[in-house]
């Protein structure tokens, strides 16, 4: 059976301001086929903006039952899934282990509802990572996000990975002019 991968981003202008501006980026990849989506949100958090773009990913879908990899450079998002953060929120009655009211929790209960269709794994991706500066290490970022992720990916997949997931960045900013454009006088 084939995998769909889903790369996807979140950001905001602004963050923890007043006002501000977020978006969202997703690419979703099955064999040769692509889509590229975005949207964006006045007055967010860039947390939130992650977990929509996985949240509208995933409601793209037609059909249940797919096996799904989520790469993502969101640890938030990554880590409350690949570290039991949402089963403890659970069990806790959505509250952290420092006994507070779980952020965004939302959220988060579309996103469960949305994974219990699916066979969905979280993979953690570092951001912003530019393979065309003759700074940039490939290999060492490669072994780190191995030693993150495991070891079930070659350098190459590595690279589309990290090609993905500067996409679904660029997205996730037309998110965030496609928020400012339509109401401009509040979002400068």
């Amino acid at each position: 059976m084939a995998i769909l991968n889903i790369y996807s981003d979140g950001a905001c202008s602004g963050n923890q301001n007043e006002t501000n501006t977020g978006g969202w980026g997703a690419v979703l990849e099955y064999g040769e086929h692509r889509l590229d989506i975005s949207g964006g949100s006045p007055n967010t958090t860039n947390n939130r903006m992650e977990l929509s773009a996985v949240i509208e990913a995933l409601k793209v879908l037609k059909r249940d039952d797919v096996r799904i990899r989520v790469f993502t450079d969101s640890s938030y998002v990554s880590n409350a899934f690949r570290e039991g953060w949402v089963a403890n929120w659970q069990a806790n009655g959505w509250k952290t282990a420092g006994k507070k009211p779980v952020e965004n929790r939302d959220l988060w209960e579309e996103l469960l509802s949305l994974t219990a269709k699916h066979e969905v794994r979280f993979f953690r991706v570092k951001g912003h990572v530019n393979l065309n500066s003759p700074n940039t290490d490939v290999t060492k970022h490669y072994e780190k996000f191995t030693a993150i992720n495991g070891s079930g990916f070659s350098l190459d997949e590595f690279r589309h990975i990290i090609e993905m997931n500067n996409r679904a960045d660029e997205l996730a900013n037309m998110g965030i002019y496609e928020v400012r454009i339509q109401a401009p006088e509040d979002r400068l």
